[in-house]
């Protein structure tokens, strides 16, 4: 396991909107988490040098490294283009591209969230494969760049050496996602659990989630998910969950759904295979019983599970953790 030096890109000025994108992968590769990772990762703060158009309020930072360094991180984030390149069909800057792509060639993993996908497009390392950003931007995105398959439903997208996400807090989920992927998935759990977030939304969850319930929704529902979760091990229904949650069946559905965009059913899956990665992780059980551990039944369902899910098959993900 593996975290290494992370290059974000920081514009010469940048709006509020941009602050926050910018702040997601700051925070979170950025604070030193000794007690979970030692060493931790490298942030690199890289000022590109150029001024957008005047944005109200706007802000400045004092960055320590330049494009110059990001040809040598292991890994570039980029979530910021000039307006003017989705408004007005500008050019995104040269210099950002020539950047993007010898990082690439030094053998970098590269990531967009929200616009920054722009950039990532007119390098070239998106084409031919599949792409999203902010579902504002994406039909612009495809109609200019017809050799990526832009999805506009997805909150992140994992191509292996190039990932894109969507706007806004999406960016949250693709930086936990590359954590998992580097440190591992109790790792990155456990942040998130410092962060007060979900500890994994999976990318094809989609954009459209509808949210518009009570927070006091979300709260009603945490005994019953950190019941479930002590349980995973358990035959467990969307009966047996809402009558924990003195519930019917078909409110418990709706409630979950509307907080989480996914149904129990695929709550209790997505749980169950983070309870395998960590197994896979921290022990040397046989496959059989971390599938039994972790609720999935067989060796068999747990080798299929998780490669539709993970991409990789248990034992080659263990491999790779070792």
């Amino acid at each position: 396991m593996s975290a290494g030096s992370v290059a974000l890109i920081v514009p010469g000025d940048f709006g509020v909107a941009d602050l926050y994108e910018l702040g997601i992968p700051a925070a979170v590769f950025g604070t030193p988490q000794p007690d979970l990772a030692d060493p931790w990762y490298e942030l690199w703060l890289c000022g590109t040098g150029n001024r957008t158009r005047e944005t109200t309020p706007s802000f400045t930072l004092n960055s320590t490294h330049t494009l110059n360094d990001v040809t040598r991180a292991d890994t570039v984030i980029v979530s910021w283009v000039p307006d003017e390149v989705f408004e007005e069909n500008a050019p995104v800057p040269p210099d950002l591209i020539e950047a993007l792509r010898e990082a690439h060639r030094n053998g970098a993993r590269i990531v967009s969230a929200c616009v920054g996908a722009y950039a990532l497009a007119e390098a070239g390392l998106l084409d031919g494969k599949r792409a999203t950003a902010h579902w504002m931007h994406t039909a612009l995105l495809a109609e200019r760049y017809p050799k990526i398959q832009v999805d506009a439903s997805q909150l992140y997208v994992d191509e292996g050496d190039v990932l894109t996400s969507a706007g806004m807090s999406a960016g949250l989920d693709l930086c936990l996602h590359l954590v998992r992927r580097d440190l591992g998935a109790q790792v990155a759990n456990q942040l998130a659990r410092r962060m007060i977030v979900p500890g994994h939304r999976p990318g094809h969850l989609g954009q459209y989630v509808d949210l518009s319930v009570p927070a006091t929704d979300e709260q009603g529902l945490t005994p019953v998910l950190d019941w479930a979760r002590a349980r995973l091990d358990e035959p467990l229904t969307i009966e047996i969950l809402a009558r924990q949650a003195a519930m019917s069946p078909r409110t418990f559905y709706r409630k979950l759904h509307a907080t989480t965009g996914t149904t129990p059913l695929q709550w209790l899956l997505n749980e169950r295979i983070t309870r395998a990665q960590v197994l896979l992780e921290s022990t040397d059980l046989p496959m059989e019983k971390i599938a039994a551990l972790s609720g999935i039944g067989t060796a068999n369902n747990l080798r299929h599970h998780f490669l539709k899910q993970v991409g990789k098959s248990p034992t080659d993900y263990r491999r790779n953790r070792s």
